[in-house]
């Protein structure tokens, strides 16, 4: 029998399968919980005076036009959008989405002004086990001052993450179909719905 330190092979492959076995029903290191609603709506809006929101239903029309404008169906029937103002004016708007990762979803949040640019975006949950980096400052600034003019493709105009190329690609997708949304159903002129 073969010794290994002073354990034999026979133990410490043992050991090594029971280590294993519990390493994997742990968490995931990587996931995290970075916002909640009410903390991501704070952090966005820290001096409006209220911030409501408005739930928008994609009928026929809107549905195509978003389709349209993006490549592919949304896969919500409806939206969440927020809005928050200061007396009458409107300081900036806020989606809450979720996109695919690799394995899990991951869900954020993308803060626009008035005009629908974008001037935040920030990861809420994280549940992938890898590809964290995408919570970091460095990347999501590249949304920063995006609107419905630019590509925000992963690998056209916003990097892609080293070791979270798929959760790269799913933030630029879920940025795009924030700015999308937000431009169709509530800026677009003869939309029907006010701004405010």
């Amino acid at each position: 029998m073969s010794v290994v330190r002073g354990v034999t092979v026979k133990h410490f492959v043992l050991a090594l399968m029971v280590g294993l076995g519990l390493g994997a029903s742990l968490p995931a290191r990587a996931a995290g919980t970075f916002f909640t609603t009410p903390q991501v709506l704070k952090e966005f809006f820290p001096k409006s005076q209220r911030v409501t929101y408005r739930k928008v239903k994609l009928g026929p029309a809107e549905l195509a036009a978003v389709q349209g404008r993006l490549g592919y169906k949304p896969a919500k029937p409806e939206y969440v959008i927020f809005v928050a103002t200061t007396g009458e004016h409107v300081d900036g708007y806020a989606i809450i989405d979720e996109e695919m990762g690799q394995h899990e979803q991951i869900t954020f949040a993308v803060k626009l002004s008035p005009e629908g640019v974008v001037e935040r975006h920030e990861v809420m949950v994280y549940r992938e086990s890898y590809g964290q980096e995408i919570t970091d400052a460095r990347f999501r600034r590249q949304f920063q001052g995006k609107t419905v003019k630019d590509a925000v493709r992963a690998g056209v105009d916003i990097d892609v993450v080293t070791g979270a190329t798929i959760s790269s690609r799913s933030m630029a997708m879920g940025v795009r179909r924030a700015i999308v949304l937000l431009d169709e159903l509530i800026l677009k002129p003869g939309s029907g719905t006010p701004k405010g």
